[in-house]
């Protein structure tokens, strides 16, 4: 058993002279890297308190939570602000956005510009210059062989009426 003993102390001094200070330089400087280097986080934001608001019809504001109904011009918004479009019988097309409907091809008959319009539901109709079409009062002012020009009168929040013009082009295929 003694053999034992001294196996094992001799292999303890032989790795105990292996470890030089070949590192030395490595420990110190992971010990030493961290110094200095301390991360700065920028304070969060002030957090503003929740105010609530008090919702009252009579500010004249729309109601949010009931669907909006189509308004048709009429005397009294058409005094409120801008140049609200004369009332008129409703046609096919202004059932469909302006989006929706596509120039699917031009005519020319009696003398005067036709454009043949498609609509989401692929029915055609035949249109010219002082038809309505689209959801924003929108009248054909112009059809040429490649688009329908259209002038639309909306209104705004507040209650005016602005001019904006759109075209149809032709659907090339």
């Amino acid at each position: 058993m003694k053999m034992k003993h001294w196996a094992i102390l001799l292999a303890a001094l032989l790795l105990a002279g292996c470890g030089d200070e070949q590192f030395d330089d490595l420990q110190e400087f992971v010990k030493n890297s961290g110094q200095g280097m301390r991360g700065k986080i920028e304070p969060p934001p002030e957090v503003k308190p929740y105010e609530p608001f008090t919702y009252d019809n009579s500010a004249g504001l729309p109601d949010p939570f009931m669907p909006r109904l189509e308004r048709r011009p009429t005397e009294h918004n058409a005094a409120a602000g801008g140049h609200a479009p004369p009332p008129h019988p409703k046609q096919e097309l202004e059932n469909y956005a302006l989006e929706s409907l596509k120039m699917v091809g031009y005519l020319y008959i009696n003398g005067s510009p036709n454009a043949i319009i498609q609509t989401p539901d692929q029915k055609v109709h035949h249109v010219k210059v002082g038809n309505y079409i689209g959801l924003n009062f929108g009248q054909i002012t112009a059809i040429t062989e490649s688009e329908v020009k259209i002038k639309e009168q909306v209104e705004d929040a507040g209650g005016n009426w602005t001019t904006r013009y759109s075209t149809l082009e032709l659907l090339q295929q």
